[in-house]
């Protein structure tokens, strides 16, 4: 099973500000969903407080140490281990081959280590914020396909969808 990662990030990092993306893009958010569709997602416990609910077509699992945590419309565990353990599971039974973490900052960071795969937008921008992505370790990654695409209409800075494998 392959284990993926899904972020949105500006130039300096910053992938959230009070819990919200700090930017709307409304070509990322279609993105995001083409790429995540029919795949279980793992996220911490805020990032899903931080959504209007479970993600449609998608089994929603959320992590949380709080052992009553209660998450309507999803799985919740207690680790990333034991999250990725319920994806991969799901995603066979479901004939998935791919599982997506998709935040926030303290799960990526956990999740890093254990990726094959990074589905990351880079926002061509320096936006304020209090969540950040960490620093790829250079030489792990290797670009595999890249979009770049203009600020136009509604999405305010230029962008690029790229696809990154490891090493």
């Amino acid at each position: 099973m392959r284990r993926a990662l899904m972020v949105a990030r500006a130039r300096n990092g910053c992938i959230g500000r009070d819990n919200k993306l700090p930017w709307y893009l409304p070509n990322d958010l279609k993105y995001f969903k083409q790429v995540t569709f029919g795949k279980p997602v793992v996220m911490g416990r805020k990032t899903w407080e931080s959504l209007k609910g479970p993600l449609p077509g998608r089994t929603n699992i959320v992590i949380s140490r709080q052992p009553d945590y209660v998450a309507e419309g999803a799985r919740v565990v207690e680790s990333l281990d034991a999250a990725l353990l319920l994806a991969d599971q799901i995603a066979v039974i479901d004939g998935s081959e791919e599982v997506i973490v998709m935040g926030g900052a303290e799960i990526y960071r956990l999740a890093l280590p254990q990726m094959e795969r990074l589905y990351i937008t880079e926002v061509h921008a320096d936006v304020d914020g209090d969540a950040f992505f960490p620093e790829l370790p250079a030489g792990q990654w290797l670009e595999q396909a890249r979009e770049d695409f203009s600020a136009e209409g509604p999405n305010p800075y230029d962008y690029s969808f790229v696809v990154y494998r490891r090493r």
